[in-house]
């Protein structure tokens, strides 16, 4: 049996993680999916052979959920991409600008629009997703609603720009990692590398400092360290954390290894190429 030439993504057509999959994967369908737990669920299932999944935004910071779905999961991290999030307001076709009372879109995208909203001063209206949004216009044929989507989603669904790149700050940008049921590790001598693990602490006194000694010690960047609670417990003992390297050069590989002496696991979840934004 083949297999399936898809990518999964969150969210409905039209939005961020939609343009990111038709950015670097335009030769795979593109699935929407109603949650990251569907996403997840539909490569495992083998429904799709990828996942397009954000996992940090450059104003919110760490994506909700993510951080719980990927240690328990058997995906694997095998590619970066950054996108530089741009929102347009849209109308109904033939809408004008003066004439939009309300405007919908997810939360977070509203709270990175509120220049706009204040200057015109529109009515926020929470949505469940960017797109749609968008969606929801279309479905009202109201022309007093716009919505504050990407702008993928101006063609998906027929609506009019009424102003581009509306967000409050140019340098709102979210980081995707693509998942892939397959563990497939960058080449150690073509280019940087990135690689992603978790590990758990011992109940330990200064476990912590012990367990990251080794990577200061071996000239190791680490560029993400978050915790979080295991098992409803108030005791900070698992840990997300990725390094600029591979496993396979002596730097890392010894740091690794003076880890696994302070750890009780460490599982390796991606070893990528690093995406030339990071640089």
């Amino acid at each position: 049996m083949s297999e399936p030439r898809r990518i999964a993504y969150q969210g409905e057509p039209g939005s961020n993680s939609h343009m990111v999959c038709q950015r670097h994967y335009p030769e795979l369908e593109s699935v929407p999916c109603a949650s990251f737990e569907d996403v997840f669920a539909t490569v495992e299932a083998g429904e799709a052979c990828l996942a397009m999944i954000p996992i940090d935004n450059s104003l919110a910071g760490r994506v909700a959920d993510i951080h719980h779905f990927l240690p328990a999961s058997n995906l694997h991290i095998v590619a970066e991409h950054f996108l530089r999030i741009r929102f347009h307001l849209l109308g109904l076709p033939g809408s004008r600008l003066d004439e939009i009372r309300t405007v919908h879109s997810h939360v977070h995208a509203l709270g990175q629009c509120r220049d706009i909203i204040r200057q015109h001063g529109f009515t926020p209206v929470v949505s469940g997703d960017t797109a749609g949004a968008a969606r929801e216009v279309v479905e009202a044929g109201d022309p007093t609603m716009g919505a504050i989507s990407p702008p993928l989603a101006a063609s998906i669904y027929g609506l009019d720009v009424l102003a581009t790149d509306i967000e409050d700050e140019d340098h709102n940008t979210t980081r995707f990692v693509v998942l892939s049921p397959d563990f497939v590790q960058a080449p150690a001598d073509d280019g940087p590398v990135v690689t992603s693990f978790i590990f758990n602490v011992r109940n330990l006194p200064s476990a912590l400092y012990k367990a990251l000694g080794g990577f200061a010690t071996n000239g190791v960047n680490m560029t993400k360290l978050e915790s979080y609670m295991v098992d409803g417990q108030f005791i900070a003992t698992q840990f997300l954390a990725e390094v600029d390297g591979h496993p396979d050069q002596p730097p890392l590989k010894r740091a690794l290894e003076e880890l696994a002496f302070f750890t009780t696991e460490v599982k390796l979840l991606g070893v990528y190429p690093a995406d030339p934004a990071r640089l």
